[in-house]
């Protein structure tokens, strides 16, 4: 029975990957988007984020932030979109999406958080 449910979640679309437990630190990758909470205030995510697309050296587009959310997109020299959204769940913690092109990046959204938790 378990063989049988393990092959019928694999052949379901979509790539999941979670790399971490439940709560602050938890990270997942699913169907393109990286998703991960991380145990750090709001307003430090939205300018380690900022910081980073600095660092990393991608074209700004556009940036919008009120006192609750921050969406910031950017575009590679290959042109890809890279569209960031922080979310505030509560004091001191925040939730990060990151999304690379249409079908997602695993492995530059993975190099974009990185840098972010760097500048915190």
């Amino acid at each position: 029975m378990v063989l049988v449910l393990l092959a019928a979640a694999s052949l379901q679309s979509g790539c999941i990957a979670v790399a971490a437990g439940a709560g602050a630190g938890a990270v997942a990758y699913i169907r393109g988007d990286l998703e991960a909470t991380l145990g750090n205030p709001y307003e430090a995510v939205a300018k380690a984020a900022d910081r980073a697309i600095g660092q990393l050296e991608f074209a700004r587009i556009s940036q919008r932030k009120d006192a609750l959310s921050a969406n910031l997109t950017a575009r590679t020299a290959q042109d890809k979109k890279i569209e960031i959204v922080i979310t505030k769940v509560g004091d001191g913690l925040t939730k990060v999406r990151i999304r690379v092109g249409v079908f997602g990046d695993e492995a530059l959204s993975l190099a974009i958080l990185d840098k972010i938790k760097a500048n915190l």
